[in-house]
């Protein structure tokens, strides 16, 4: 079994926010990283004004080029479009017309979708996948599509009778995860901003993400790579602001908030590394190798 890692997201700068740290981590600890992204984010609102005049295609463009900067910022050598750079565009947000393109990934052939991935996973052997929940975090279908893509596609990776390869088991499973905990512990402290999308909620409890505490399984502490996690979020500027409220959070509440990352797992059983709170410690806890190359 291949001692690596692979992460699919759905969009650029994805990788940055649930994860960030976690694949700075694991990427300076020698593990093999792998990041697939399904689409380009075309359809993403352009936070930046000297970007606005970028149409769908253009933003997609400029994105691959953000997403580069992002994984050289996080120390990652190993990233992968599903099916090829553009294979699959945005979907956009649930009831909005992007929906309806035929090319979006929420309208992805199954079958198509599920060889792309199952190829990937064929190729770079991973121990350990990571994708989002069944309701993708926040009920995003681009982040729905990749839970189920995923979850099919380590299924058909294990078979020997689905198509061409070596066939490959990945031991554990886990979705990406916000504790209510957390979120509540800085939201006061973002609503105290005045940025827009806080200023919507009355408080945490009624944000459209965040599970409860006992849903959390595993929390990745690694408040050392922080700044590799913000130096990736500020290479995705179309999409993360340079003022953005991420940035403004005094150091104890970043190293807390954004320097540990939460998990729930899907398949496989939990380890033996463990916190004060019970939570798994490493994705790769309770696996019989070490996890570096």
């Amino acid at each position: 079994m291949s001692h690596g890692i692979l992460f699919v997201h759905a969009h650029p700068d994805d990788e940055c926010i649930p994860t960030g740290v976690t694949i700075a981590r694991y990427a300076a600890e020698g593990a093999h990283v792998t990041v697939v992204t399904c689409t380009r984010g075309e359809a993403g609102e352009i936070v930046v004004d000297d970007l606005r005049h970028l149409d769908a295609d253009g933003l997609g463009d400029h994105r691959e080029t953000e997403m580069a900067e992002a994984a050289k910022a996080l120390g990652l050598s190993d990233h992968r479009w599903l099916g090829g750079a553009g294979r699959w565009r945005d979907s956009g947000m649930i009831g909005t017309p992007e929906n309806d393109d035929p090319r979006c990934f929420w309208r992805a052939d199954m079958a198509e979708a599920t060889r792309a991935l199952v190829d990937v996973i064929r190729e770079v052997r991973p121990a350990v996948v990571v994708t989002y929940d069944a309701n993708g975090d926040y009920g995003h279908p681009d982040h729905i599509q990749a839970h189920r893509v995923t979850m099919a596609a380590v299924d058909a990776a294990a078979d020997a009778a689905y198509g061409d390869g070596e066939p490959h088991e990945v031991a554990k499973v886990y979705c990406t995860a916000f504790p209510k905990s957390v979120l509540r512990a800085g939201f006061e402290h973002f609503k105290a901003t005045g940025d827009g999308f806080f200023a919507a909620y009355e408080s945490a409890d009624d944000m459209p993400f965040g599970v409860p505490d006992e849903q959390v399984t595993t929390r990745v502490r690694a408040p050392e790579h922080l700044e590799r996690k913000f130096a990736a979020m500020r290479a995705h500027r179309s999409q993360i602001a340079p003022d953005a409220v991420f940035f403004s959070l005094p150091k104890e509440m970043a190293a807390e908030g954004m320097g540990a990352e939460h998990f729930t797992l899907l398949r496989g059983e939990a380890g033996p590394d463990r916190d004060a709170d019970g939570w798994e410690t490493d994705l790769f806890s309770g696996l019989a190798f070490d996890h570096a190359e």
